[in-house]
């Protein structure tokens, strides 16, 4: 983070000072970055006490000032012996405190200012981007691409909502020169809130899909949520958007920024063809600026092309090359942790680790790209658990997908948990599947039923929503057989 006072943070915030017995005041200086959690917290750093659903920040105050926080966001003051932590801290009443009516909201304040005061200073890119799916990945590809040219802060892991954007937002330096913000949302207005605290100098809008439709209320209302993105933004901004998804080219109409179409489209600017996947990634020739170059992208699955795509269309406006784009691309080994991450190898055996998020599209790709890598000689297992946060749409989405794995032909389908029953159902119910599907309760009994059955040259992707769990699932098959 800059450096900032004590009182510049509390006028920012909106909050009262109450300074520590240590000797900080006013004129104290803080440049450490901000943590809601803890046990993440470093000497020097600055903890918000967050009261959440399950748990009370200020419980964990002492924790933080055991760690080396150097400054307390606290919406009521705490004294001494509720900042001890086990045994009496002798500094436990040095560390100066800022009560805030409710942290989560100074948390987005701090960075606002934060970021503000870098953008006036000059030099700082804001790269949003949004979607249904692909937010990580196409972040992850940005950042990069962006490192290439100077000081980069992006997103860490999916830290993409009110909290993990500010987090990431308080990251930033005067020697930034691109933060690379992915922003989520499970209601309207919650991406107006973070491009309102980091106004983007580029707008990406990836998909309008089902994920989180439960929330949402239907896929109108995610089109409205996802348009947040692009419809603030100044002509000087460019909107980056998705040719290919019937939704997202319908915001072009909704922007004054210039637009930059991206997709396999023949208006698109940034545009792939001749696109071959296969268990080695995916092949495709690039077409931007009048260039035409061949790519070799070695993360798994023909629909992370797209995000390839959109993630140029940034670079190219930043002033990187397309050969040092493709470069990037060209580096890459996984879209992330847990996002089609390949594992195993023991007896050809290949876990395909997809389990971070699962919406129905994601779900359907997934099971695309295991049928096209199965190997000749062995079977295509899908291990699928449920796909969450879909609300009225949960049952057709989940009977969607297990007719889509029948008609693929994909060999054996194993469905976990409860709450992706109506899945197992769906595929023994398609007479026509000369397949099988077993359902298990819980991941140790579909842990041990496939390490009984998987042979040689297997191809296995494990598949399903966060809350589900299966992550741990797959890398359980994945250190099995290393």
């Amino acid at each position: 983070m800059i450096e900032l006072t004590l009182a510049e943070i509390a006028e920012a915030v909106g909050g009262r000072l109450v300074a520590g017995s240590g000797g900080a005041g006013p004129d104290t200086v803080i440049s450490g970055e901000a943590q809601t959690d803890s046990r993440e917290v470093r000497p020097g750093q600055i903890f918000f006490a967050r009261r959440g659903e399950e748990t009370d920040g200020h419980l964990f105050a002492g924790k933080a000032v055991e760690a080396g926080a150097a400054l307390l966001v606290v919406e009521r003051e705490l004294d001494e012996h509720e900042l001890s932590v086990e045994r009496e801290l002798e500094a436990a009443g040095d560390v100066p405190q800022i009560v805030v009516p409710e942290a989560t909201e100074a948390l987005g304040a701090l960075a606002t200012e934060v970021v503000r005061r870098v953008r006036a200073r000059g030099g700082l890119t804001i790269v949003g981007i949004t979607g249904s799916n692909g937010k990580t990945t196409t972040k992850n590809l940005v950042a990069g691409m962006a490192e290439r040219l100077g000081e980069t802060v992006a997103s860490e892991k999916s830290f993409n909502n009110e909290v993990g954007g500010p987090l990431t937002m308080l990251r930033v330096r005067d020697t930034t020169e691109t933060l690379v913000a992915e922003m989520g949302a499970s209601a309207e207005g919650e991406i107006a809130r973070l491009t309102a605290m980091a106004p983007p100098h580029i707008g990406v809008v990836l998909t309008v899909g089902l994920a989180h439709a439960g929330e949402f209320g239907g896929i109108e209302t995610t089109f409205r949520t996802k348009s947040e993105m692009v419809r603030d933004l100044p002509e000087t901004a460019l909107a980056v958007l998705n040719r290919d998804d019937p939704y997202v080219s319908r915001m072009a109409e909704m922007t004054r920024a210039r637009v930059r179409w991206f997709g396999l489209h023949p208006e698109a600017e940034v545009r792939a063809s001749d696109i071959d996947a296969g268990a080695d990634g995916t092949r495709f020739t690039i077409h931007a600026g009048g260039e035409s170059l061949p790519v070799h992208f070695p993360v798994l699955g023909e629909h992370h092309v797209m995000n390839a795509l959109a993630a140029t269309s940034v670079a190219l406006e930043l002033g990187l090359p397309l050969a040092e784009v493709v470069d990037v691309l060209q580096r890459q080994t996984r879209a992330a942790r847990w996002r089609m991450e390949v594992m195993g190898g023991r007896d050809g055996v290949t876990i395909v680790n997809d389990a971070y998020n699962a919406s129905p599209d994601s779900m359907s790709a997934g099971l695309r790209t295991l049928a096209q890598i199965r190997k000749p000689q062995g079977r295509s297992v899908a291990v699928l658990g449920a796909m969450s946060e879909l609300g009225e749409y949960s049952v057709e989405e989940h009977i969607r997908i297990g007719l889509q794995a029948v008609r693929l032909r994909i060999s054996e389908l194993v469905v976990v948990g409860k709450e992706a029953r109506q899945l197992h159902i769906s595929a023994i119910n398609e007479g026509s599947w000369d397949g099988e599907s077993v359902f298990f309760e819980t991941q140790d009994e579909a842990y041990d039923y496939l390490m009984r059955t998987l042979r040689p040259d297997d191809t296995v992707l494990v598949k399903s929503s966060n809350s589900a769990g299966l992550r741990f699932l797959g890398d359980r098959l994945g250190e099995a057989f290393a």
